[in-house]
């Protein structure tokens, strides 16, 4: 059973963070000044927006249920503790 060399295949020129930081050896400050990158701003459309509004309100809905459910049974218990 033949195994390939994975080596081949590995991608080691993509970069997901600037790695020129200042203090470390490989620092050079004139690759600062010439890659600066642009911003680039999507138009979203009314139905994406109101899409990505409704999958935050989704994400977070448990968590307010959570909170709200164990407010209220710390406070049913304070009630009946001081009654």
């Amino acid at each position: 059973m033949s195994r390939k060399n994975k080596d081949d295949e590995l991608d080691t020129q993509t970069t997901f963070a600037d790695m020129n930081i200042e203090g470390f050896k490989w620092y050079d400050p004139s690759k600062k000044q010439k890659g600066k990158l642009k911003k680039v701003r999507k138009k979203v459309e009314k139905d994406e927006y109101r899409d990505m509004v409704r999958g935050a309100f989704a994400a977070i809905l448990p968590y307010v249920f959570i909170f709200l459910l164990s407010v209220g049974i710390v406070g049913a218990l304070l009630y009946l503790w001081l009654t």
